[in-house]
């Protein structure tokens, strides 16, 4: 969308995760005579015996981690003492804002901009309140204020309009609307909400008109949520062949698959005398619009802490809608915020289409937490509810193998190649999934057989590429080939700590220490925390006559975690008391060899 770069460039921009001010990360607000000084007065503190200063910094460091509740608290505790603090007041009801307490957000946002703020955020903030609490002209008289032209030609029309529905005047809300027409990326957008907007008011031909230009031209991309309203509208209108047609029309893989046919399931068992609208007042149809601030916001990193807000406000405008739910969540995960997102996703209740969704998600922020216990155990009620999902079983075979129980892995992974379709994309990564598990449990043909097959559905992959190449050194097999499937992997990808290690080792394995050494140490520092690199690294030190780094390494080794199986405490032990006894070379072919080094990038 051409729009997008530019809105992303010119939207007001703050750091909700660092500082909501204009201060630099970690510095304190600006001091004024009643700010925190170098020398606090003794007898100022918060109502529970907190000093104003201890306050401030319990907020701060709430906030760096993330704990945007307890910041909150903590800043308003602050504020208190300090009333006059205008730093304090902005990072307040932005914090608020992004934890959807919207209500006690617009109370803050107004006393900051009572005191001269000039972030445009504290606007819509408030308008969003009002809208909520049925202020319909209040929040246009808001929106009205804010200038440039991000305000002016995308946020403001979306809001103003469903203001203007909230005081029953769909004609001014269709021209307030109309400015998304200046830009052609926003074709869909705008369709999309003068459909609902003349939905609302029972203006069935012009809706239709509208909802038919996204249905129509191929170009226009069909939202999950365009898909779910079009549908309903359809159906109400007494045209459920029409809905059945329109939602069978799109399919996707994994999560989308599931929310598409649970949708087309309603379809096929609605009956169209029954069938309620879905935006029954302005509340709602604001919700929808903020959702489209917030995803188009989304589709940019510069964006993502706007958009937090956004949602953020949408579901406040409309707390049951559960696709912003979803986003929220997303947007909660891209910052590694995998507790908070889970709690969001259990605000989905199991009658919603996003339900089954949510459930995969949050087993996948177990995994990302590294709690397979609990992953595993929703993954597999999850196995049960919905036993023809592929994508569950294979999420289930990953949470299995990552707990070293490759045998469980593997029934799991095999029931879902039964359940994959042929041309999926992700057959390349079930086979990859299969070989890794076979290589743990030592069946080592099968695993040489499944990881061909992956290599072949994708061809050079570096991480199938990395994997058996690395397997068949190990079996001392084909020695030449696999060590140029580890270079080509090494040149798709040279700051892995991994593929880098896989080449140390194979020059390693090849007896040309030095240059094991020389890449075993920049794989060291790329993954330091890795036990197997660094016990290799202690190999090619001790070949190399480095013999007390060897030790020093292997002693490293034992103290961290090994998430292969390969570092075997006590033969390390050993080698850390009696060093290596003897390493025999791999035979190969001089000429050969030599050609694939000279195709190792030195970028």
């Amino acid at each position: 969308m051409a729009k997008i770069g530019y809105l992303l460039v010119t939207v007001l921009s703050f750091m909700l995760f660092n500082s909501c001010s204009n201060q630099q990360a970690g510095q304190l607000p600006t001091v004024q005579s009643s700010d925190y000084s170098a020398k606090p007065k003794a007898q100022a503190s918060t109502p529970d015996g907190q000093k104003p200063y201890g306050a401030y910094l319990a907020g701060r460091v709430a906030h760096l981690r993330k704990n945007f509740n307890t910041a909150a608290d903590y800043y308003i505790k602050a504020l208190q003492e300090d009333s006059q603090n205008q730093d304090l007041i902005s990072r307040i009801y932005i914090i608020l804002a992004s934890e959807g307490r919207i209500d006690e957000a617009a109370k803050y946002a107004k006393i900051s901009l009572q005191k001269g703020d000039k972030n445009n955020i504290t606007h819509i903030i408030i308008a969003v309140d009002d809208i909520k609490q049925q202020q319909y002209t209040a929040a246009i008289k808001t929106m009205n204020k804010l200038d440039g032209a991000v305000y002016k030609e995308f946020i403001t029309p979306l809001i103003s309009s469903w203001a203007y529905v909230g005081l029953n005047q769909p004609d001014k809300a269709l021209k307030e609307l109309a400015v998304l027409k200046k830009e052609p990326s926003f074709r869909a957008l705008y369709n999309f909400h003068a459909g609902m907007i003349n939905d609302y008011f029972d203006r069935t031909d012009a809706a239709r008109q509208h909802y038919e230009v996204i249905v129509n031209e191929e170009s226009l991309e069909m939202s999950f949520r365009a898909l779910q309203v079009i549908t309903n509208f359809y159906l109400r209108n007494n045209e459920k062949d029409k809905a059945i047609a329109l939602v069978n029309k799109y399919n996707d893989d994994k999560l989308m698959l599931d929310m598409l046919n649970k949708l087309s399931n309603s379809v096929q068992a609605a009956n169209p005398s029954q069938t309620k609208r879905i935006i029954t007042s302005s509340q709602l149809g604001l919700s929808e619009a903020l959702f489209s601030i917030a995803a188009t916001l989304r589709q940019g990193p510069s964006g993502v802490d706007l958009a937090h807000i956004f949602i953020c406000l949408s579901i406040y405008a409309n707390p049951k809608y559960d696709l912003a739910k979803l986003l929220l969540a997303d947007i909660l995960e891209n910052r590694e915020m995998y507790a908070e997102a889970n709690e969001v996703y259990n605000g989905i209740d199991e009658s919603s289409v996003a339900y089954f969704s949510a459930q995969v998600k949050k087993a996948n922020n177990f995994v990302a937490m590294e709690d397979y216990e609990n992953a595993e155990i929703l993954l597999k009620s999850l196995a049960l509810e919905a036993p023809q999902n592929y994508q569950v079983l294979l999420d289930l075979g990953d949470v299995l193998r990552l707990q070293n129980k490759p045998e469980e892995a593997i029934s799991y992974y095999e029931e879902a190649l039964t359940k994959m379709p042929s041309n999926a994309s992700q057959q390349w990564v079930l086979y990859y999934a299969l070989g890794i598990s076979y290589d743990a449990d030592k069946q080592f043909s099968k695993a040489e057989e499944n990881l061909t097959k992956a290599l072949g559905l994708s061809q050079n992959n570096y991480l199938v590429l990395n994997y058996l190449g690395y397997s068949w050194l190990k079996q001392g097999k084909n020695t030449e080939q696999a060590f140029g499937m580890i270079i080509d992997a090494y040149n798709q990808l040279p700051t892995d700590g991994h593929i880098t290690d896989s080449l140390g080792w194979a020059f390693y394995q090849l007896g040309m220490y030095d240059k094991a050494i020389e890449y075993l140490e920049k794989a060291a520092e790329l993954e330091p925390a890795n036990a197997l690199i660094n016990e290799h690294l202690g190999d090619a030190y001790w070949q190399g006559g480095r013999k007390n780094e060897a030790r020093f390494q292997w002693q490293h080794a034992l103290t961290l975690p090994d998430d292969t199986g390969e570092v075997i405490p006590k033969d390390v032990k050993n080698k850390i008391a009696n060093g290596i006894k003897s390493h025999k070379p791999l035979a190969y072919d001089q000429a050969d060899i030599n050609s694939k080094i000279e195709t190792i990038s030195q970028d």
